[in-house]
């Protein structure tokens, strides 16, 4: 017996051969799924502006269909810059859990996440990110802290005042030193 995602039918007719796949029905399901809570990510986003507590910005963990957690940005709230929608869910859902990877859960955000929270997403080892708006969206509103800003050439960077620099010489090598040193101590996942 097949199942649904592969289950097809066969049809011939005036010497063609034509297949049907019941993909598109589970295409569609998907779908609804995804919008089921990327809805509750934007319901967070709107939460979170009317208390006060960040910017438009939700985010929800989903776990075999289930949420874990629903957050929005807490950057007001808690006086901190990195608490993003997508981090404070992040920090959340391995708190709620006890653990640090996360790889059998998707990530639902009202927007595309700024490079540190889909940093955040990404060592967490998340499976699935689906997200609603684009990054210009937030942009357009005065939020710059997205790598398409840069990328647009609108100057973010240069807004910012950062000086980046390497360390040389002795302070590199002290530093580098650290991670063959403790790494006996770090087994990765």
């Amino acid at each position: 017996m097949e199942d649904a995602a592969t289950a097809s039918v066969v049809e011939v007719k005036d010497g063609a051969v034509s297949m049907a796949s019941a993909f598109a029905v589970d295409e569609e399901a998907v779908q609804d799924r995804d919008h089921k809570f990327l809805r509750k990510a934007i319901e967070e986003a709107y939460k979170g502006v009317e208390c006060g507590d960040g910017g438009p910005f939700g985010a929800v963990v989903v776990r075999n269909d289930e949420v874990v957690v629903s957050c929005h940005n807490m950057v007001l709230r808690n006086t901190d810059p990195t608490a993003h929608a997508e981090v404070f869910a992040l920090r959340e859902a391995c708190k709620k859990l006890n653990q640090i990877e996360l790889s059998d859960f998707e990530i639902y955000t009202s927007c595309e996440p700024c490079p540190m929270c889909f940093g955040a997403i990404h060592l967490s080892r998340i499976k699935r990110l689906v997200y609603g708006a684009e990054a210009e969206a937030a942009i357009a509103i005065g939020f710059d802290d997205f790598i398409a800003d840069a990328l647009r050439g609108t100057g973010f960077y240069q807004k910012a005042h950062l000086e980046i620099k390497k360390a040389d010489g002795t302070g590199a090598v002290i530093a580098e030193q650290i991670f063959e040193k403790t790494k006996a101590k770090f087994p990765m996942y």
